[in-house]
């Protein structure tokens, strides 16, 4: 393949990672270097944002059935399935949401430091958006009001633990939380 050469001068990291990708793929530098600068221009605004979110974290979750990836609309038809005739959400569908939150409330304990973390793991995890208002506190906006309700609830019991108190005020379709 004729092109642009290009010279580069690697540090020990970044030397240690092309032989292991090298090795790994069978592919000489020159196209795995190639393949790399690809990947990195499409993943770019993700390498690069601000969040705390760790991808690497993140996929051993997925890969190891920890957490997996859900179709919005299923998502939306478990919550539909889940509610008394009434509309409320049902006891059972309750204390599992509460289960979960109290065994990621010791997670988040030694995880997370702020409660900025915590909405941008959440916001990463397509439950919510989060858009920093003033010191602390935080418009947060769910896809749905079902999805509000669940997360609401699951924020609050999963902080509890943490070394800071986290206050929820909901409003209409939007909810403010703060670090108090």
């Amino acid at each position: 393949m004729a092109g642009d050469r290009l010279t580069v001068s690697l540090d020990e990291q970044s030397r240690g990672a092309l032989d292991e990708l090298v090795e790994q793929t069978g592919e000489g530098q020159s196209e795995t270097v190639r393949r790399a600068i690809v990947f990195y221009a499409a993943n770019f605004q993700v390498a690069n944002s601000e969040t705390n979110v760790d991808l690497e974290q993140y996929h051993r979750m997925l890969s190891g059935g920890e957490h997996v990836l859900l179709d919005i609309d299923f998502l939306h038809g478990l919550l539909d399935n889940v509610e008394l005739e009434n509309g409320e959400p049902s006891p059972g569908f309750q204390e599992v949401i509460d289960r979960v939150a109290e065994f990621h409330a010791e997670e988040y304990r030694t995880r997370f430091t702020s409660l900025a973390d915590i909405l941008d793991w959440l916001a990463f995890c397509g439950f919510l958006s989060a858009r920093k208002a003033d010191d602390g506190t935080y418009h947060v906006v769910f896809p749905t009001e079902k999805v509000k309700w669940f997360m609401t609830r699951f924020i609050q019991r999963s902080t509890e633990k943490l070394d800071f108190e986290v206050e929820v005020s909901e409003g209409v379709s939007k909810v403010l939380i703060s670090e108090v």
